[in-house]
């Protein structure tokens, strides 16, 4: 229902109603009010999904061996991979109005920074990789398709290359 409402959302946008949504998924609305009471229920199952599909990516994408910048390194990849559900502008707006984002975006925020901060790297790399990861977010989010596959492909390969050596930039 979570993937169906992300496509109800891309077709009609973020005032999207239950009814679509229940439509899309191939259940009665009463089906879906059963899992998701309201509107702003299914949005903070939206909000949750986002989150724990990106979490498992990062994890898919960690390298196999205990190396010094594998988080870093798995969270680069997975800021790279495009997946239109999920980045979709349709999508982002209606989760931007959900109150509770700000709260599980903090939750998952602290989860990540962890991870890249006890990856082994210096505290400068950590912080200008983590800073670089945040921009290349919200440019997806603002700028969609304004950069060509080749500058996306260097910019994440130029922060690759910042994880090879573990010591302070400057």
């Amino acid at each position: 229902m979570i993937e169906a409402a992300a496509r109800a959302l891309i077709t009609h946008g973020p005032g999207v109603s239950l009814d679509a949504v229940a439509r899309e998924a191939g259940v009665s609305k009463g089906g879906l009010l059963h899992h998701f009471r309201t509107k702003q229920a299914l949005l903070v199952g939206l909000i949750d999904e986002w989150f724990g599909h990106y979490d498992v990516m990062v994890e898919s994408l960690l390298e196999p061996e205990d190396t010094p910048g594998r988080w870093t390194r798995a969270h680069i990849r997975a800021t790279f991979t495009t997946d239109e559900l999920w980045s979709h502008p349709s999508v982002v707006t209606a989760l931007l109005g959900v109150p509770e984002l700000q709260q599980r975006l903090d939750v998952a925020a602290a989860r990540w920074r962890q991870q890249i901060d006890s990856d082994g790297l210096h505290q400068q790399r950590a912080d200008l990789i983590s800073r670089a990861l945040d921009g290349v977010t919200l440019a997806d989010l603002l700028w969609r398709g304004q950069e060509t596959p080749e500058e996306r492909e260097h910019t994440r390969d130029l922060l690759l290359k910042l994880t090879e050596q573990t010591g302070p930039l400057v």
